[in-house]
């Protein structure tokens, strides 16, 4: 049939076009709908109780009708599902399976929810999050001075992309194949290229060519089709600083975490950055309020040092909690247990940030704690009398995950995390 002859149908009857894989299921949704008919005529004799002497008698034709009924109402289902699914395999080919999570993801909106960190441990809390709900925010850190960040922002004068596109490729709902264009990463053959991410000259690209880095992100974002959006605690740019417990000051967030003295403190420079509007709104209008996991001095920190912020989260009214790191970082928190985590963000921030310290309590396999062991690397302990004579919640949970690696499933932290705030939040959306 030509494209003319097809307009000269009735736009409704158009759907019985060949090709398109709807009548099949058109024509099973009637027969559905004619059986489960049926079936009411018989349960409900709504004619007479002689129409049903060819099935046996009223309790023969009973048992039938309710068959048909159940039988009908399936093959109605069977109908419907089929004909969302040929619609679907048009539009969203690579998705089909995923229709149903797809369409409760888009028409659900959940809590509000803002987590502030940096690294692939926010990345991980993210893929669990974003499950139960697309009102979620993700401050990443923009202190990066190493790598690709640190390349892009030494040779373009941008912010540095890497924690801000891990987030992103986190958070993304588009095609698989998307996802690993943004986080490939070009190999040291690649020339000048060597070592960046492609995600990270994207942002970088961008930055350039609407001159904000924040609409860079925004665009980032809209290719991905996240779910949420992620922000940067400040457009100004600053360097991460130290002062090492020998009294030494050490500039740059590669240069703090190679060096082998104790990290006493860190700071910004330029001190007290403006903070993002936009950043400060979500914490304002926040449900939940994550702080972590990432790295201590280098991913976390960072945010809570742009005053606004931390102002931001100490005044919020939502559930808010500090997610402890499962491993000790060389060269960060060497010899920390989850007090001393919880005891060095205070004493970098004089607000209250968080009421609860959520803390992993299992510990990875033998073979895994020997392999990290030797990079310097220790399970971080849990000692709850320690963190609630700081004034704070304890809440021991089960995190890790069941491979490899010792590291959070995103699975289980995000279940945790909701929850807890289901104590005080009344409607959480189940994945």
């Amino acid at each position: 049939m030509m494209k003319a002859d097809l307009e000269k149908w009735p736009r409704p009857l158009r759907w019985l076009y060949p090709g398109l894989g709807i009548k099949r299921w058109y024509a099973l949704l009637l027969g559905g709908l004619a059986l489960a008919g049926l079936g009411a005529v018989l349960v409900f004799n709504i004619f007479a109780y002689d129409m049903t002497a060819w099935a046996g008698g009223p309790a023969a034709a009973v048992a039938l009708g309710t068959a048909g009924i159940g039988l009908g109402l399936m093959a109605v289902a069977g109908g419907v599902r089929g004909m969302m699914r040929s619609v679907a395999r048009t539009f969203l080919p690579a998705e089909e399976e995923r229709l149903v999570d797809i369409m409760l993801s888009r028409r659900s909106q959940g809590i509000r929810v803002v987590v502030v960190g940096g690294g692939t441990g926010l990345s991980a809390l993210l893929r669990g999050l974003k499950k139960y709900t697309t009102e979620l925010t993700a401050i990443a850190a923009v202190s990066d001075d190493g790598g690709s960040s640190g390349r892009l922002r030494e040779d373009l004068g941008i912010l540095p992309p890497g924690d801000v596109r891990n987030c992103l490729v986190a958070l993304a709902d588009s095609e698989p194949m998307m996802t690993r264009l943004f986080d490939y990463r070009f190999d040291g053959s690649s020339g000048d290229l060597g070592g960046h991410s492609f995600g990270n000259l994207l942002i970088a690209a961008l930055t350039e060519i609407t001159g904000d880095f924040e609409e860079a992100v925004r665009a980032s974002s809209q290719i991905l089709a996240i779910r949420g959006r992620v922000l940067p605690p400040t457009k100004q740019a600053v360097t991460l600083c130290a002062k090492l417990s020998e009294g030494e000051t050490v500039r740059g967030e590669t240069t703090i975490v190679k060096s082998p003295q104790p990290i006493e403190r860190v700071y910004l420079d330029p001190p007290a950055p403006a903070a993002l509007p936009e950043a400060v709104e979500a914490i304002q209008e926040a449900d939940v309020i994550v702080i972590g996991p990432g790295s201590l001095f280098t991913s976390i920190i960072p945010n809570l040092l742009v005053p606004e912020i931390a102002q931001a989260i100490g005044r919020s009214d939502a559930v808010k909690m500090l997610v402890c790191n499962v491993m000790t970082q060389p060269g960060e928190t060497d010899g920390f247990d989850a007090g001393d985590h919880v005891a060095a963000i205070k004493a970098h921030v004089s607000e209250t940030l968080f009421d609860y310290v959520l803390v992993n309590t299992k510990k990875p396999d033998a073979d895994v704690l020997a392999r990290y062991r030797q990079e310097g690397a220790e399970f971080v302990a849990y000692d709850r009398r320690q963190i609630a004579k700081q004034g704070f919640i304890p809440i021991g949970r089960e995190l890790i995950s069941q491979d490899n690696w010792a590291r959070h499933d995103p699975e289980n932290l995000a279940a945790a995390i909701m929850d807890l705030a289901a104590q005080r939040v009344g409607s959480i959306l189940t994945p």
